[in-house]
């Protein structure tokens, strides 16, 4: 797939770096579904002019020629070379200026003709796992479906060496961590929710998984779970696992936002 980079300005001034696949066969004067890949975290980038930028690899065929749009966006806070203020501002942000970058961004896409804003897509993993949970529990109106993977549900139970970083101290700031984490806005789950976890991740514990079910499973919001018995953070370990996982994730994007021009 040919990638085009393009910049994007949100309502409140701020410009972002995008890069976005079209359908193969694209034709202008038909709307598509846009499936969004998001990581938003500090610790990365996801608008790189590199190699297989644009490939997803938890689909199984080509999302160009079953006709996806698939874009990813670098909002403020991600290592981009930006400058100071853009990297400072997301301290004590994470789950709150990120999120909002990305759904801004997101409305202005949304009103490109050619993309249809009723099969509207967000997958991630790691934090990109949690600001997929963000964006569908914070921007319902935007994200109708969305897969998210090895998620931080709840920023208290992550790395301190990382999350005090770029959080500060929950001493000191308790209400940051609660309004930066996926767990405090589950009860606005409208769309569609695949959630993915590896029960042995070492990194982002499975305590957050159960974390986040419990608090679905308290408001009653339906969703689709997936725990692997006893895989890492990558959910690579076990016969079959990489296929089994790859499949699921295909066939649920297919369902909920399906593809092709209309």
């Amino acid at each position: 797939p040919k990638e085009e980079f393009f910049k994007i300005t949100t309502a409140e001034g701020v410009e972002m770096d995008g890069w976005m696949i079209k359908p193969t066969n694209f034709d202008a004067s038909k709307k598509y579904p846009v499936v969004f890949y998001v990581y938003t975290e500090p610790a990365g980038t996801t608008v790189n002019d590199t190699y297989g930028i644009g490939r997803n690899r938890n689909y199984i065929g080509n999302m160009a020629d079953d006709g996806y749009i698939y874009i990813s966006l670098d909002n403020r806070g991600t290592p981009a070379p930006k400058g100071r203020k853009w990297r400072k501002s997301i301290y004590r942000k994470i789950g709150r200026i990120n999120i909002k970058d990305q759904a801004m961004a997101a409305k202005e896409i949304l009103k490109w003709d050619f993309v249809d804003p009723d099969r509207i897509a967000v997958w991630g993993h790691s934090g990109g796992g949690a600001a997929t949970l963000n964006l569908l529990f914070q921007y319902p109106e935007i994200y109708k479906t969305g897969i998210s993977l090895a998620a931080i549900s709840n920023q208290l139970t992550y790395d301190n060496i990382y999350q005090e970083r770029y959080m500060g101290l929950p001493q000191e700031n308790l209400e940051d961590f609660a309004n930066g984490s996926p767990v405090t806005y589950a009860k606005n789950l409208q769309g569609n929710l695949l959630y993915i976890h590896g029960t042995g991740d070492d990194n982002v514990h499975y305590q957050n998984a159960e974390i986040l079910v419990n608090a679905l499973i308290k408001h009653n919001k339906q969703f689709q779970f997936m725990p692997y018995p006893n895989r890492t953070h990558g959910i690579r370990e076990g016969e079959g696992t990489t296929l089994h996982l790859t499949t699921l994730f295909t066939n649920y994007l297919k369902a909920n936002c399906p593809p092709g021009g209309r």
